[in-house]
């Protein structure tokens, strides 16, 4: 396996826990739920997900400015 096949399939997986963070944060506040440091730290996740995906399709397609 390949360098790009081995990004490709991190991202997947990033991209993955990226939604299932999104539903459980939504059955979270669904349900009312008062433990705002859980929360707290889902969303913390969910944006050091959101950086690795980035980071990782800029690896896969660089911008390249012309």
């Amino acid at each position: 396996m390949n360098e790009t096949e081995q990004l490709v399939n991190k991202l997947k997986e990033y991209e993955q826990e990226h939604r299932d963070l999104d539903q459980i944060l939504i059955q979270l506040q669904e349900k009312q739920t008062v433990d705002f440091l859980q929360i707290q730290r889902l969303k913390k996740r969910k944006l050091i997900l959101k950086d690795k995906i980035s980071s990782i399709k800029n690896k896969i397609e660089p911008d390249i400015i012309a």
